[in-house]
């Protein structure tokens, strides 16, 4: 079986060298992509789009296999996507890192439900003092946030529906997606409300960092084309249905679009919309390990006893997987992985493959819970039971319990 190259958990494979942007788009500072200067910033190599089938009808009703065409789509859903303007008044730092400043930011969203829930990112509204949101022609109303996270970077607004006047989109799921799939995009790049543009599933189960440095999994990459300003809109199957929130853009240098673009699942956001709208917050298991991935090669040069599982390159003083006796290395190798570490290879049964397996199988559990790790030491098998903490707010220093971001990728606002 192929493997990857050995990377940490939140790199983004084939992401190339480029800055990684995140999608919200300043009106009164000026916002673009930061090159590394070490990577490759060509430009990938165009693909075709496959074409929507055009539907029998020209009121969006669907086809009998449920495709509509993209006029179609765009008639029946572009009235639920939502122009959003966050002011800010510089008093915190960016969801990234960067030093707050004043000003007003803008991005999208779209209504999920009758009570005027609005979806978006959390790093469209990080720090917002005020939000209004605006569809269409109409007046721009008044918004709050009801709920924020940022692990996910996603986040809940609440209008009032009667001011908001607006239909609801339809959920779909992202486990029915699949590379090559059609899709279509709808929002407000650059503060051009209501663009849509189309494209196809180019990959499945990649990972972007979070605004608190922690990975988000299994997102969805498309090479529709998505810019600053698209930030919290939905990505769109060939049904209409909303099946990932537009989040983040790899520039390859340029400052927008070249045709790699990732959303988070529609179903994370499922999962975890009721708590933000009760709560306005959630709260997240935590191991308090960094991991790395494995590759043949890594496999071979480290003399590790399997090529699939992620080994602990760092582990949080005094957290949950060091309290149950997890260990890192202290070796650096060739590969600039840290050896000597446990290499994790099963969470409550559950087979680990790579870092974000873990990521995925902690998140099953909420803290306090007990959860059974396997790992080889060496050559051995042993198990450890870890009672899993709570999630901190930050990364911080990246020490420990989450997962390195990739030197290649650089989030903006």
């Amino acid at each position: 079986m192929d493997r990857r190259p050995s990377r940490t958990a939140n790199v983004i494979a084939g992401a190339g060298g480029g800055a990684l942007v995140a999608l919200v788009f300043g009106v009164l500072i000026a916002t673009g992509a930061i090159d590394t200067g070490d990577g490759d910033s060509s430009r990938a190599p165009a693909r075709e789009q496959a074409p929507l089938p055009r539907s029998s009808t020209g009121d969006g009703e669907a086809r009998r296999d449920g495709e509509l065409t993209v006029g179609d789509i765009y008639k029946r859903d572009s009235g639920g996507v939502v122009f959003i303007q966050a002011n800010a008044d510089g008093g915190q730092d960016s969801p990234f890192g960067l030093p707050g400043q004043e000003g007003a930011a803008t991005g999208s969203g779209f209504v999920v439900d009758e009570e005027g829930t609005i979806l978006t990112n959390a790093h469209v509204v990080e720090g917002a003092t005020e939000v209004r949101v605006k569809l269409g022609t109409r007046d721009a109303v008044d918004a709050k946030v009801a709920g924020s996270d940022r692990s996910s970077d996603l986040a809940v607004l609440k209008a009032d529906p009667k001011e908001l006047r607006a239909k609801p989109l339809p959920l779909g799921s992202s486990k029915d997606v699949r590379v090559g799939d059609t899709v279509v995009a709808i929002g407000n790049p650059f503060g051009f409300d209501n663009t849509v543009t189309t494209g196809i599933v180019s990959a499945l189960q990649r990972q972007i960092e979070a605004p608190d440095g922690f990975a988000i999994s299994d997102v969805i990459q498309t090479d529709a084309a998505i810019n600053p300003g698209n930030s919290g809109g939905p990505l769109l199957d060939a049904a209409g249905r909303v099946i990932g929130i537009n989040s983040q853009i790899a520039t390859g240098g340029s400052g927008g679009s070249v045709g790699i673009a990732f959303a988070i699942p529609i179903d994370q956001a499922k999962a975890i919309v009721p708590q933000l709208k009760k709560e306005g917050q959630v709260e997240r298991a935590y191991l308090g390990v960094t991991t790395a991935d494995v590759s043949q090669e890594v496999a071979n040069e480290l003399d590790l006893p399997s090529e699939n599982g992620a080994l602990v390159q760092a582990v949080e003083k005094g957290g949950p997987a060091e309290r149950a006796g997890i260990r890192a290395g202290s070796k650096t190798t060739s590969a600039d992985l840290i050896a000597g570490g446990d290499l994790i290879v099963a969470v409550d049964g559950r087979e680990i493959d790579q870092p974000a397996d873990v990521s995925a199988a902690i998140a099953d559990n909420k803290p306090g819970d007990e959860v059974r790790v396997e790992y080889f030491r060496g050559k051995d098998r042993e198990i450890a039971t870890v009672k899993v903490g709570t999630r901190p707010k930050n990364l911080g220093a990246r020490g420990g319990g989450g997962s390195r971001p990739p030197e290649d990728t650089f989030p903006v606002p």
